[in-house]
């Protein structure tokens, strides 16, 4: 045997709300309605079950299966007025059963020809009288008539409205498939314009890779011209020095291509739960030496506790490691770059503080974009691949900086990020 729950459940699954409803109903009807016989019994249980299990038919879904419902509900009523008294039955009312069914269901000649059907039903009961004993006074027939008349009645009215609603859902229907049409529109603009966007950025690049390129291709060039000629071969010396710049500018090149490939390659993020204030840590370790060179002290200010949360640590050493790279570059000796890290506002703050030369106003605009440089010897690389990382971890990076007093990069990281 099934445990109560599960015979509940079961039940629940089978009985929805309106199943209820028609049962409760139909007891009504059984149990307070007058002069009820065996048979009358009969046709409102079976009325009952019908009605219960007709939603779930999958035979009565479809059009035919409808109006073949909706002949058996006919029937039924048909019924249970004969077996209750016929044309005097009290029951008469349940002929507005198949009668809204139809309104709710079926188009104006559908309700209409149901309306006729039910009331040729109804005014049937009038063949079975024996006129020369019963007589209907003119009170009753005109009763008959309005019992007609309220059910045909009743049946337009509640046509009317299926009908409105039914408008009305229709005009919905549009409006979101009108809004669904824009959407996909919209996405395909949108996927236009980012295929747009990246040849524009691949041809930005691409003019920034030429450019960085033919500088030292023009050196090793004119250092070759120089090499052929046999004043050059005859000095040693200058032989040295041309060779050294040619070996010093193919090694530019080769960086310079690395960057670029680091840059261009898309990043595969690995995000997993670590503490931010470590992968700092390390960076700063790691950074220390190239520091101390520079007679530049590195400094922190990161909380006691660990700073857990979903991130890529590789990759935002990377970040770090250009931000802290480009503070200690653009500092003079003395000075100090300060890392720290903050949670804040449900993410985490980490920023890269130096005392440098600045960064001059028209300048700001420009920074994250690739290949742009102030110094004669650096890339414009670094910090596009700075902003690629924190794109890719939902961050967002900005800039504050004062001509002569110093610059901050501020990172701004999401602290729920997941795989």
């Amino acid at each position: 045997m099934k445990p109560p729950s599960l015979i509940s459940t079961g039940i629940a699954s089978f009985l929805r709300a309106e199943d209820i409803a028609w049962l409760l109903l139909f007891t009504g009807l059984a149990v307070f309605g007058p002069d009820l016989n065996y048979d009358a019994y009969i046709i409102l249980l079976l009325f009952a079950a019908f009605l219960v299990a007709e939603p779930k038919i999958k035979a009565f879904s479809t059009r035919r299966g409808q109006i073949v419902a909706l002949l058996v509900k006919v029937l039924l009523s048909y019924l249970l007025i004969g077996f209750s008294h016929g044309i005097d039955s009290n029951y008469y009312l349940i002929l507005l059963l198949p009668v809204i069914s139809a309104a709710t269901s079926l188009d104006l000649a559908g309700t209409t020809v149901f309306i006729l059907l039910c009331a040729a039903a109804y005014l049937s009961f009038l063949g079975f009288i024996n006129w020369e004993t019963h007589y209907i006074p003119p009170d009753q027939q005109r009763l008959l008539c309005l019992h007609v008349a309220f059910i045909a009645v009743a049946g337009y009215l509640v046509y009317l409205q299926a009908r409105a609603k039914r408008d009305e859902m229709l005009r919905t229907q549009e409006a979101i498939d009108r809004l669904t049409e824009a959407n996909r529109n919209l996405r395909r603009a949108e996927a236009s314009l980012r295929r747009s966007e990246r040849l524009a950025a691949l041809g930005q690049l691409t003019a920034g890779l030429a450019h960085e390129l033919r500088n030292p291709l023009g050196t090793i060039k004119a250092s070759a011209e120089l090499l052929e000629k046999p004043a050059t071969q005859s000095n040693p010396a200058v032989m040295q020095e041309l060779t050294g710049y040619i070996t010093s500018e193919v090694d530019r090149t080769n960086s310079l291509i690395s960057r670029f490939l680091d840059f261009a390659r898309p990043l595969r993020l690995h995000a997993k739960a670590a503490d931010l204030c470590e992968t700092v840590s390390q960076t700063i370790a790691q950074m220390r030496p190239r520091a101390e060179a520079r007679d530049i002290r590195l400094e922190t200010a990161i909380p006691e506790y660990p700073v857990e949360f979903s991130f890529d640590s590789d990759l935002l050493a990377i970040a770090l490691t250009n931000l802290i790279h480009n503070a200690i570059e653009a500092s003079s000796p003395g000075s100090v770059v300060l890392v720290a890290v903050e949670p804040r506002g449900g993410g985490i703050h980490l920023s890269v503080s130096d005392q440098g030369t600045g960064i001059a106003s028209e300048h700001l605009e420009s920074i994250f974009n690739p290949f742009f440089t102030t110094r004669t010897d650096g890339t414009g690389l670094g910090l596009a691949i700075v902003t690629k990382i924190v794109d890719e971890h939902n961050g967002k990076i900005t800039v504050q900086s004062t001509p002569g007093a110093g610059t901050t990069f501020d990172l701004f990281l999401p602290a729920g990020r997941q795989d």
